[in-house]
């Protein structure tokens, strides 16, 4: 049984290096992984997502519309624009904070309005403030590793090494305040 995971952002907000120490995992646990990723103008504060298909055997990266099992969202806008692409039983674990696109920005568009309630509505979705945890462990670049504690709790990977993960592929001096967002992560979702 292959499982699909898709992670969106907006460039910088980390969602790379996430996947990345998500398939290290997976790979780790046994499992045969494919990850593809796109960098849509990520400099510019574009899209960026990224997919992860794991399990015994699997044949290719890419997640069709309808077939992710779970949805992570890094910015609350991004997952409204990628929701067709989770499963009508898929879960989706968004955090709960917005970047402004260059429109919106400019003053040609507003943020859209009760996004959060439209996601709940639509999806089985757990909303996050990974930004907040992170700001409360001394640095917002973590969140992303929140986040990927939120999608490790959800899917059951916990039983994964994280830790040791994170000590083999994080920068020395960001070993110790991952380890505790990952954890912090663990804890957000239900």
């Amino acid at each position: 049984m292959t499982k699909s995971i898709l992670l969106v952002g907006v460039g910088g907000q980390g969602t790379i290096l996430a996947s990345k120490l998500l398939t290290i995992g997976l790979m780790e646990a046994g499992y045969d992984v494919k990850m593809s990723e796109i960098h849509g103008m990520s400099q510019r504060g574009g899209s960026v997502s990224s997919q992860v298909r794991y399990g015994d055997k699997v044949e290719s990266p890419v997640i069709e519309i309808g077939g992710a099992d779970i949805l992570v969202s890094f910015e609350k806008m991004e997952a409204v624009r990628w929701l067709k692409y989770l499963k009508p039983e898929g879960k989706a674990v968004v955090n709960d904070f917005e970047i402004e696109s260059m429109p919106i920005l400019n003053g040609k568009a507003d943020y859209p309005e009760g996004i959060i309630e439209h996601l709940e509505e639509k999806a089985n979705a757990t909303i996050v403030d990974a930004v907040s945890k992170a700001e409360e462990l001394g640095n917002a670049k973590v969140m992303n590793v929140i986040l990927l504690g939120s999608l490790v709790k959800s899917m059951g990977l916990d039983e994964i090494d994280w830790e040791r993960i994170i000590r083999e592929n994080v920068k020395e001096r960001f070993i110790d305040i991952n380890i505790k967002a990952i954890k912090v992560g663990m804890v957000l979702v239900k």
